[in-house]
């Protein structure tokens, strides 16, 4: 394997006419994605002058673009930058200098929000893709529209420089310290949790997957979609996720096959359309990203429907574990076994192994396991024993083999599929004047799972109220990460060595 795109272009071969993805209305053959892949990599090294190495970011909702663009800088051995579209621009600025990316390529429903921060970003190229109405990009200053760029090149090729060992995908993942890291993923790493993914899924190229998770996370990326082109299987992909349309979807083209979220189960049920939904043709609802409440899975089984769970994380592909459909009405909630090209192992606080039934962190080696971080060389040896990468999850093997997650990282809130990390929230109400002290912590909520509640100490003179510290987060971070409720305490519970005791705080929560 000399780059990833070489899986379009022999399903390209092998059957020219093959419909690989089907996008409002209109279809991209193994073909045609072949030759769009081709063209957009001579774009990038002609007039854009991406290189080996060079980082090319994407802003936008998903789009057959962010497959192309992942697949021409894979031919290039450059690596693909995708950027959450939900976050606030002056965390895309972050991420954009961080990376030191060459070229952003943004929706042009995007473009408004990235001329907001221009001044604070130096990426060479700015070029703009057709708006959610099909439009053709933004032409304003400073932008270049990727269709005149497309037909200057014709049908130029560039010349390939990659191979398997290159890294191709950054993706950042909200960080403890209250900023985000950069995974930095290889071509070898995408392969092989391909074909962890096809395995568990049983995938073929008689398949027929629905893509409604966002792409710009490995999961709505990595555990289905990527899998299903190296498979030869039929994508059908949703812009964004809604619930009635995925139904209708699902119905309507008989899908096979389809990766689930808890926010996005939970939308599907309240539904008025989920009594009468045709889910017939469903083999299989994979499902991951937190621990899956039992509810939502019996509701799916009530319809003959077998939940999968997926666990794993943007570090290990992601596809470290399975529950495959056999065994999901009898193991409701675990998450299966490893994965063919996974290794799990269970460690107590010293970094042993521990027997079957003991509660230990989850550690994970693999092919599909990534090696670092992108410079922070203290990230990786933080998160890193050897070769095994330290999940920070708390789980156990039953006497079968199966594994169980309980726990997690203490700290980590997941609403909606979304990973929050309070110390990002924290960070900004560190920064007010008005509060002495803050923490953040997660409550149960029916709709997302969970939600971040700020707890703070205000100043003896401070009139602050909760409208004013929940206004501290506007324009600061995505909306989804900003606190849904502001508890006032006199101060914080504390130890003795002076740590904020978040378990009591987490309690205290729940009841208010």
């Amino acid at each position: 394997m000399q780059h990833l795109a070489q899986c379009v272009d022999g399903w390209a071969r092998m059957g020219p006419d093959r419909p690989a993805l089907h996008f409002e209305g209109e279809t991209w053959t193994y073909a045609r994605l072949s030759r769009d892949v081709a063209r957009l990599a001579a774009v990038l090294a002609g007039p854009l002058g991406v290189a080996s190495g060079d980082r090319v970011a994407f802003l936008g909702q998903n789009h057959p673009i962010q497959i192309t663009l992942l697949f021409a800088v894979a031919r290039l051995g450059a690596i693909f930058l995708p950027l959450n579209w939900r976050l606030a621009p002056p965390e895309h600025a972050y991420i954009l200098n961080n990376a030191e990316a060459k070229v952003l390529v943004a929706d042009a429903n995007f473009a408004g929000a990235i001329d907001g921060i221009r001044k604070d970003i130096h990426p060479d190229h700015f070029v703009s893709t057709g708006g959610a109405g099909g439009a053709a990009g933004a032409a304003k200053a400073g932008w270049k529209e990727l269709d005149r760029l497309l037909d200057a090149v014709g049908d130029a090729t560039a010349a390939t420089d990659s191979a398997p060992e290159r890294e191709v995908l950054l993706a950042y993942t909200s960080g403890t310290t209250g900023r985000p890291k950069g995974a930095l993923l290889t071509q070898d790493n995408i392969f092989h949790n391909a074909v962890n993914s096809i395995a568990a899924h049983d995938m073929t190229s008689r398949d027929r997957i629905l893509t409604v998770l966002p792409m710009f996370h490995v999961g709505g990326l990595s555990i289905q979609t990527l899998p299903a082109l190296h498979a030869g299987a039929e994508i059908w992909l949703h812009r964004v996720f809604d619930p009635l349309e995925m139904m209708d979807t699902i119905a309507a083209e008989r899908i096979t096959l389809t990766l689930m979220v808890p926010a996005v189960m939970r939308a599907c049920l309240a539904h008025a359309a989920w009594p009468e939904a045709d889910l017939s043709s469903l083999r299989m609802v994979s499902a991951g990203s937190s621990i899956i409440p039992s509810a939502l899975i019996d509701a799916f089984h009530a319809r003959g429907l077998p939940v999968t769970q997926v666990y794993g994380a943007t570090e290990a592909g992601p596809v470290a574990t399975f529950l495959r459909p056999e065994n999901a009405m009898d193991h409701v909630g675990s998450c299966g076994r490893p994965a063919i090209w996974s290794e799990i192992r269970i460690v107590g606080d010293e970094g042993r192994d521990l027997p079957a039934g003991a509660h230990g962190e989850l550690l994970v080696r693999g092919p599909m396991v990534i090696r670092r971080y992108w410079r922070d060389e203290a990230a990786t040896q933080e998160s890193f024993d050897g070769d095994w990468f330290r999940t920070g999850d708390i789980g156990y093997y039953d006497p079968d083999g199966f594994l169980w997650i309980v726990d997690r990282k203490k700290d980590l809130i997941i609403s909606g599929g979304e990973n929050i990390y309070p110390a990002e929230l924290e960070t900004v109400l560190e920064e007010c004047p008005d509060l002495v002290e803050a923490a953040v912590v997660q409550r149960p909520d029916d709709r997302w799972g969970e939600v971040p509640v700020a707890v703070v100490v205000r100043r003896k003179e401070s009139r602050i109220d909760r409208a004013g510290v929940l206004a501290l987060f506007e324009g600061r971070l995505g909306h989804y990460k900003h606190p849904k409720d502001v508890i006032f305490l006199d101060e914080l519970p504390r130890t003795a060595l002076g740590k904020v005791q978040k378990d009591r705080l987490r309690a205290l929560v729940k009841k208010t």
